[in-house]
């Protein structure tokens, strides 16, 4: 009984740090520490532990979203930049090497080169040769070329003139074509489609600059080649045959003048002219015929006049007539190739006599 009330009466000792209480199981409360918030050994207390974890994530994943939407913005933007870039490039080529005004200008070419004159140019136009008293004498070239040879050629030159001018019209149509291609892909098209065509459009592109330039080297006067010789030995009495050179060239086309051509009662004056400076000695034919005879004289009545000028007077016309005048120039022997001519039509005046009688 002492025992165990003395042990009763006796204060308990103060617990420290590190000191575990008897009986208490395993010593689980050794150290125990009580924290606001905190759960056993410092850990979250269950519902409380997902906060800062979840706040971290939901930072990660707005920051990812917003990354996306900065590379999706970007790729758009680059990708408009490229569809401006290279949809620009198509403008300036086809205001610049493609303009219209450029197709019109090779279109009023072609069409001048067609109603041009061509003719085969020889060099040298003079050889000098010695006759039996080894005198030397300029002799014209065509005194020595084989006659019949010649015409050969000529009918080359007419072949090569008329595929000239052919290849000449196919080329302006191929790039007025592809003008139109061009400015179809540009209006047309959206951007995602110009984009994944834009290899074919810069292919376009390469092609129709290779037609222009091989438009511009057609319009170029080029040599002639012929495997005979023109000129013989026996031709030039044993002297050193010459390097002939023939070339095809072209003169520009003869043309009325419209506002100083005109008819009075029995006569008319024309007037008509050349782009370029033409030779002193060239010669024109004008021809002139009555349109609409109305009786057996009049059905003869036409005729041809030549001049070395550029004006002519023609006299002996009916009064109240019309006429269709053409002018041409005179044909050379060097002639291949003469499609056009140019016409003009003009009506006397009535005689003022028959008039008042009538």
């Amino acid at each position: 009984m002492a025992t165990a009330e003395a042990c009763r009466l006796q204060p308990a000792r103060p617990q420290g740090k590190g000191q575990a209480r008897l009986g208490a199981p395993g010593g689980a409360e050794v150290g125990r520490v009580s924290l606001a918030g905190q759960g056993e050994g410092g850990l979250p207390r269950v519902g409380q532990a997902s906060f800062g974890i979840m706040n971290v994530n939901l930072n990660e994943f707005e920051t990812n979203s917003e990354n996306t939407v900065l590379s999706t913005e970007e790729q758009d933007n680059a990708i408009q930049r490229r569809y401006t870039e290279r949809s620009s490039l198509v403008w300036q080529y086809l205001q610049s090497d493609l303009s219209l005004h450029l197709l019109e200008m090779h279109q009023k070419k072609v069409e001048l080169l067609k109603k041009c004159c061509y003719y085969i140019e020889v060099l040298p136009t003079f050889l000098i040769l010695r006759d039996q008293n080894l005198l030397a004498l300029p002799t014209s070239i065509f005194q020595v070329i084989d006659p019949w040879k010649f015409q050969r050629v000529k009918k080359m030159g007419r072949s090569q003139t008329e595929i000239h001018l052919q290849l000449l019209t196919h080329l302006l149509e191929e790039l007025q074509q592809g003008r139109e291609e061009l400015v179809c892909y540009l209006e047309t098209c959206d951007m995602a489609t110009f984009l994944s065509k834009w290899d074919s459009i810069k292919q376009r592109m390469s092609n129709l600059s290779k037609i222009m330039n091989n438009l511009i080297s057609v319009q170029v006067s080029r040599r002639l080649y012929t495997k005979h010789r023109l000129v013989s030995c026996a031709d030039i009495r044993g002297s050193k045959i010459p390097d002939i050179r023939l070339f095809l060239c072209a003169k520009m086309p003869v043309m009325f003048d419209r506002n100083e051509s005109f008819a009075h009662k029995n006569w008319a004056h024309l007037k008509w002219s050349t782009e370029n400076q033409e030779s002193p000695h060239e010669q024109y034919e004008l021809h002139f015929k009555l349109l609409k005879r109305g009786t057996q004289a009049e059905f003869g009545h036409c005729g041809l006049v030549t001049r070395t000028t550029n004006t002519c007077v023609v006299q002996g016309l009916l009064p109240d007539r019309s006429y269709e005048f053409m002018i041409r120039r005179a044909e050379a022997y060097t002639l291949v190739y003469e499609l056009w001519h140019d016409t003009i039509t003009l009506t006397t005046k009535a005689n003022i006599a028959e008039d008042k009688s009538t």
